[in-house]
């Protein structure tokens, strides 16, 4: 039963890490798209189109974060050793700072437009 489960599990926080992949693609590509457009057409100053596409990026970036240290938890969460929680536990502490300053940063850069959907995800 515990090896249908930790099969079950890994095949989980396979796709859990799918998802994490297709979440930097896509901000990538939506970051790229946003200054290839926003410097064809001159119509922003370059400041303005970095701190855009840096908002753009850093959202889902923040969301990738997530699902891959869901993943992460996933995978462990069935009969760990002790050195497989102890690289969970150092995995989550990074993930989870970058994760907080990250937003943070998104916070201070531009307070009230890093929730706005125009950066995010489609929701």
């Amino acid at each position: 039963m515990e090896l249908v489960l930790k099969e079950i599990a890994a095949n989980v926080a396979l796709g859990a890490e799918l998802v994490s992949v297709i979440c930097i693609a896509v901000g990538a590509v939506t970051a790229i798209v946003k200054a290839i457009s926003a410097l064809a057409g001159r119509r922003m100053h370059i400041r303005r189109v970095r701190r855009e596409v840096w908002m753009s990026f850093a959202v889902w970036i923040i969301f990738a974060l997530e699902f891959a240290l869901g993943a992460d938890i996933v995978r462990s969460a069935i009969a760990p050793t002790w050195s497989d929680i102890g690289q969970l536990a150092a995995i989550a502490v990074i993930r989870t700072g970058l994760n907080y300053f990250l937003e943070k940063d998104l916070e201070d850069f531009a307070p009230g437009e890093a929730a706005t959907a125009e950066v995010g995800p489609p929701q």
